[in-house]
């Protein structure tokens, strides 16, 4: 399916009660084209499926956002819990180029204007850095980010981090959403609200015989850390996969 082709969308979608739209670039590597390789799939995507689900007949879409939508927000009060309310500052991303968080965050406010101008139900999930045992045969962005760390990368990732899910989490994340009809607005999915710091230093206990460089220094310092942030999802029956047995699946899954 393509999603800038509004017909190979409608026959994908017809005759079906509901859609789960997972759809949207993520490039590994350098970003030459950004309009082309993200921003268009993305928010123009994001609204052609749901024009196509509301016209097939469907009740409901429950849209993968991102809490790229919601971090980076380096104003947000560091006393206040990064939740449902924030959003991602895009004069900040567009300054220091990061088009992955403006092309989330456009498309998640095309959708909920989508749904204002014709009153169609959406519902969104903010998953954050995802990982656990894949099931397709290429690595996603956030394993990447796991594998870096485990041969020694040095980046700081403090405009993409703020916590972590695992796969069947954010999964079943979608399904509830969708089968619960009192599920509404945006769903941060998170297991904690972490510092990429905490990220690293629990893979470095974890496995002392990689080459992790620890991240000495508070790279996140408007970033609170809470447990059960995602309160709207526990609300729905999630019990989130602690973290470091997401870790540890992420990794077995990466040696095999």
């Amino acid at each position: 399916m393509d999603l800038l082709d509004t017909n190979s969308i409608a026959t994908t979608v017809k005759g079906c009660n509901g859609v789960i739209h997972l759809a949207c670039p993520s490039v590994i590597g350098e970003v030459t084209d950004p309009e082309k390789q993200i921003l268009e799939p993305a928010i123009k995507g994001t609204v052609n499926v749901l024009k196509a689900a509301k016209e097939a007949g469907a009740e409901r879409v429950v849209v993968t956002s991102s809490i790229s939508a919601i971090t980076p927000s380096p104003n947000w009060p560091a006393d206040k819990i990064k939740g449902e309310d924030c959003w991602t500052d895009l004069e900040y991303c567009k300054e220091k180029g990061l088009y992955y968080p403006i092309a989330k965050t456009l498309a998640e406010k095309a959708g909920w204007e989508f749904a204002k101008e014709t009153g169609f139900d959406v519902v969104m999930i903010n998953p954050g850095t995802a990982l656990g045992s894949l099931i397709s045969p290429r690595i996603n962005s956030s394993m990447a980010v796991l594998a870096g760390v485990l041969k020694g990368d040095k980046e700081t990732y403090e405009d993409f981090f703020m916590g972590m899910a695992h796969f069947k989490d954010i999964a079943l994340a979608h399904i509830l959403a969708f089968e619960n009809k009192k599920a509404a607005g945006r769903h941060l999915c998170v297991e904690a609200i972490r510092h990429y710091s905490d990220f690293v230093a629990m893979v470095a206990d974890l496995y002392p015989e990689y080459n992790v460089v620890r991240v000495t220094k508070d790279t996140q310092p408007e970033l609170l850390r809470a447990n059960n942030a995602s309160r709207k999802l526990i609300d729905l029956g999630i019990n989130f996969t602690p973290a470091e047995q997401i870790i540890k699946d992420a990794v077995e899954c990466l040696k095999n």
